[in-house]
């Protein structure tokens, strides 16, 4: 039987004795229905994981022992950024699960012209912890230790005008491949997937640095949008003689990159 693993935004040792509570405390109580003595995979989303132990259940917390700690992680070693352009409901969240899977390491998604979203205020604050609450929980179930960064919606020409380095530091992130350096930042392959375009992925070269592959929303990319990506240095690539809906795009594209240069295969 798999042993659960529960995301606990905390700092972790053997041999602490801490609190779930949350959805930590949800997802083992009124989901799982765990019963004390039942062992547990804790990790805080920096990095490394923890075996434990399950204390005591109580009607709104449970307790957990930290045990050890457990070998290896499931990080890829090519670093990609999907920026997305928002689509409707569960669509978004599909594209967001499934990208943890496959790897990704930070997710933008984007207001575009011809998406057909309207967020904002309360609104927009309760879509992103909903985001949020998606790749945590992908992170429990495809075994990945560290949290993918998800970053603040932005309208997508504000966003391709923001174009640097697109894995900047910033505090408490596992670095894992390209510093944000001017070296760094010549290095990225920045890639628009395109229906019309003439090139395919196995016509680049490998990247010696991060990919950055943009996917426009449901109704696609405007005029305006596109000019954009090229001045920001996309490169327009195609996946195949098929039309791709937004929410499976980024997805067959990750699977791509992966077995292409990344961890697959």
């Amino acid at each position: 039987m798999r042993v659960p693993r529960l995301y606990l935004p905390v700092p972790l040792a053997t041999g602490m004795t801490l609190p779930l509570n949350g959805n930590a405390f949800n997802h083992a109580a009124r989901v799982l229905r765990l019963k004390p003595d039942a062992p547990l995979t804790l990790f805080n989303g920096q990095g490394g994981a923890f075996t434990a132990i399950l204390l005591e259940i109580g009607k709104r917390e449970a307790w957990a022992q930290v045990t050890g700690t457990l070998p290896g992680e499931a990080e890829s070693p090519l670093q990609v950024m999907l920026a997305q352009g928002i689509s409707r409901g569960e669509k978004m969240d599909y594209t967001l699960q499934k990208a943890v899977e496959l790897g990704v390491a930070a997710i933008q998604p984007l207001f575009a012209k011809r998406g057909g979203v309207d967020l904002t205020g309360e609104r927009l604050m309760r879509k992103i912890l909903h985001w949020r609450g998606i790749v945590i929980g992908a992170c429990e179930q495809c075994g990945r230790n560290q949290l993918p960064e998800l970053r603040e919606p932005l309208p997508l020409i504000q966003w391709l005008a923001q174009q640097n380095d697109p894995f900047p530091p910033r505090e408490g992130r596992v670095e894992g491949g390209g510093e944000a350096s001017k070296e760094g930042a010549r290095a990225c392959l920045r890639l628009l997937l395109d229906p019309l375009a003439k090139q395919g992925l196995r016509g680049l070269e490998p990247p010696t640095g991060t990919v950055t592959l943009l996917i426009g929303p449901e109704g696609g990319l405007s005029p305006a949008e596109i000019a954009g990506a090229q001045a920001a240095g996309f490169a327009g690539v195609r996946l195949g003689p098929r039309v791709l809906r937004t929410e499976t795009a980024g997805v067959a594209a990750l699977a791509a990159l992966q077995a292409l240069w990344g961890d697959w295969g």
